[in-house]
């Protein structure tokens, strides 16, 4: 495994998602407050639910980042390297909307009590928090401590699995929200 060049590819994605992410913030008052007639969330709840899922899911990257180098000190490092293997498919499946059934707890469910721009800030704040991550886990670190991740039966994941998660859940919200806005925009004659 070519652990620097999956570090990069988690770095692309991320700013990938987080940048289409951020121009939904400037849609108008009307799209971003648009219920579909599915009776889902609006874009303003989508955003906030990235916000919040970014939240808790940081919390446990931020966790095992720590453990992660705290091993790196006794472990192996060369070896995980060496016999790391990737299920990529199993993975992009969480940037698909609708691929599986999503369960989400209930703290990751928007409030509406939050501003849109604090909203952003605090997303952007939260990108930089994945690449300090990155930088901190650069040599393959990341792989020496794992974590249970139950969306989608991936088990046992590794610090930087979780954060490509958290870019994929990005990209999952990006359809949902795009979705919201092709409805909106052909039911406008209505």
């Amino acid at each position: 495994m070519n652990i620097f060049g999956f570090i990069q590819e988690i770095r692309d994605h991320l700013k990938y998602s987080f940048d289409e992410v951020d121009g939904w913030f400037e849609k108008d008052r009307i799209t971003l407050d648009y219920r579909p007639s599915n009776g889902g969330w609006t874009v303003r709840q989508i955003l906030e639910h990235i916000y919040l899922t970014n939240f808790y899911l940081l919390i446990l990257i931020e966790k095992g980042s720590k453990k992660a180098l705290r091993n790196s000190g006794g472990q192996d490092l060369d070896a995980e390297i060496r016999n790391y293997v990737f299920d990529r498919e199993k993975f992009e499946e969480v940037g698909e909307y609708g691929a599986f059934k999503w369960i989400r707890p209930e703290h990751m469910e928007p409030k509406g009590q939050m501003q849109l721009n604090e909203i952003r800030s605090l997303m952007s704040m939260q990108y930089h928090q994945c690449l300090i991550y990155l930088d901190r886990m650069k040599n393959g670190e990341g792989l020496l401590c794992r974590t249970t991740m139950t969306v989608n039966e991936l088990g046992k994941i590794n610090v930087y699995e979780y954060i490509y998660f958290l870019s994929l859940h990005a990209k999952r919200q990006l359809t949902q929200m795009e979705n919201n806005e092709s409805e909106r925009i052909g039911n406008k004659g209505i």
